[in-house]
């Protein structure tokens, strides 16, 4: 049995069997026969460098209690979603399948192609910009890779900073992408160019 034979045991329509699965409802669909070819990777936490609870998962689903914390005022009514989430201690969490549009990049633009929801899968790392994360989300973000690019023909790997200069900064300095690139042993044409 080939690799690509081997991975619909992993997946069912779009979601991973080896993720805990917690529906958003802030998804769409993708545009007809686009290649979903591009892995994003973000970085978050609620609020911001707090980790461990549970304001993320409540905020990709609409359910984020406003007035739980004075930054979430600034954040007050959005709605936003990713496919995966790997907490700091490399849990995996999937939001939306992958087979839908998830709502995670926002404006964005890679390599001539706008709209980067349309052809990507978002991964959002439990972390703060510029802040390092940890070994435990490499390895998970590792076999995440792996298991997507068996199943969706993935040609690149880029974080929203990539995306969205100037707008975004995340995943940011901290997120060693070197590290990322000797764990999936992928071609140096996969990852950004100054990496």
């Amino acid at each position: 049995m080939t690799e690509r034979e081997a991975a619909p045991a992993l997946w069912r329509a779009g979601w991973l069997r080896d993720a805990r699965r917690c529906d958003s409802p802030n998804f769409g669909l993708r545009p007809p026969d686009m290649p979903v070819d591009l892995l994003l990777l973000h970085s978050i936490s609620l609020p911001p460098g707090e980790y461990g609870g549970d304001a993320i998962a409540a905020l990709f689903t609409n359910q984020l209690d406003w007035d739980a914390h004075p930054y979430f005022q600034q954040i007050r009514g959005l709605k936003v979603s990713a496919h995966f989430l790997v907490r700091r201690d490399g849990g995996l969490w999937q939001f939306v399948s992958c087979d839908a549009r998830a709502w995670h990049a926002g404006a964005s633009c890679h390599r001539g192609r706008d709209n980067c929801n349309d052809f990507s899968i978002g991964i959002e790392l439990e972390g703060l910009e510029g802040e390092p994360f940890e070994p435990a989300q490499y390895r998970a973000l590792a076999r995440l890779c792996v298991a997507v690019a068996r199943r969706y023909p993935i040609v690149h790997v880029a974080g929203h900073e990539h995306v969205a200069p100037g707008r975004k900064c995340d995943p940011g300095a901290g997120f060693d992408w070197p590290q990322l690139r000797r764990l999936l042993g992928w071609d140096a044409g996969c990852f950004p160019p100054e990496m």
